[in-house]
């Protein structure tokens, strides 16, 4: 009865602390190896749909086994942040995904995954974890689903039943036990295929499959030191800087509301800025205006081709 009691006592320690600190939710799995998804995580890069992202192919066994990133793990913490926009851009301009219009989500989430283990500790004692968002060999989105968050969509996103799906997800592996929440069993996309039939450039295939190396985000963002091929010219619907179209239309996200994080708040003059004030854009304006952006990801260089891209669909 005690070690029910001390689990209990602290889990809800850790899901309080998430919620402290400003995450949406707060779910807890069972470490395991992930032996399905390894299957299907070859397959697909032996298909190729990783395209130039080598970095993929890096670190296979880390993957899909948390005990090799954290030895002696047991728990796999996983927590959601909104990001959902109050306010998105005007009409007719260069587009910009909406997790890229405040401060780079990777500093704002490291820095409170650090605030995290430290309140955790404070009140569990030391033990040893490690907590990542998106920068490790973590399948986050599979750990989302096992502590119960939401299931994979056919768009290849998180999709929570209750919010949507505009969510940055951090992952901690840690070497306590805790009480576990159940996987999402459910897969609510039914027979729906928005996501499917909107997708401008056909990324999102048949049988929950994204082909990465024909999304619209590999292209403007991932792509480096390279032309977008001609056969994409004409199908990326204005954006400059990642895609949204696939979270835009899923029935899902009319439940979506407004997330509460200032930092991810769009930075000043963001949402207006047109093709010919960013085609006048100096490197120098640029690497000072986003320093602390998602867009200093593509580069100066990388925002002008795709500037150039998209205004041959004028």
């Amino acid at each position: 009865m005690f070690g029910m009691i001390s689990l209990q006592q602290n889990t809800d320690i850790i899901k309080k602390t998430a919620a402290r600190l400003g995450f949406d939710y707060c779910g807890v799995a069972r470490v395991q190896k992930l032996d399905q998804d390894a299957v299907r995580l070859e397959q697909w890069l032996k298909k190729g749909m990783h395209g130039s992202m080598s970095y993929m192919e890096n670190y296979f066994d880390l993957r899909i086994d948390p005990e090799k990133l954290v030895p002696g793990a047991r728990s796999v913490i996983t927590l959601l942040k909104n990001y959902f926009p109050s306010e998105k851009q005007v009409a007719g301009i260069p587009k910009i995904s909406t997790y890229a219009y405040g401060h780079d989500y990777h500093e704002v989430i490291r820095a409170q995954l650090i605030a995290f283990l430290d309140l955790s500790k404070e009140k569990l004692g030391d033990f040893h974890g490690r907590g990542f968002v998106d920068s490790a060999p973590v399948l986050e989105r599979t750990w989302a689903q096992k502590s119960g968050l939401g299931w994979i969509g056919k768009n290849g996103n998180l999709i929570n039943k209750q919010s949507g799906s505009f969510y940055f997800i951090a992952t901690l592996i840690v070497d306590i036990e805790l009480l576990y929440d159940d996987p999402y069993a459910k897969d609510y996309c039914g027979t729906c295929t928005r996501c499917i039939d909107a997708c401008p450039t056909g990324a999102i295939l048949p049988g929950n499959v994204v082909d990465g190396s024909k999304c619209i985000s590999y292209y403007t963002i991932e792509l480096k030191d390279m032309l977008i091929p001609d056969e994409m010219k004409d199908r990326f619907d204005n954006w400059m800087f990642g895609c949204d179209t696939c979270q835009d239309v899923c029935p899902w996200n009319s439940f979506s509301r407004p997330h509460a994080e200032p930092l991810f708040n769009p930075l000043p003059g963001l949402l207006n800025l047109t093709t010919k004030e960013w085609e006048l854009m100096t490197e120098d304006v640029f690497r000072k205006k986003f320093r602390d952006s998602p867009l200093r990801r593509a580069k100066f260089k990388g925002i002008q081709r795709n500037l150039a891209f998209i205004k041959k669909e004028d």
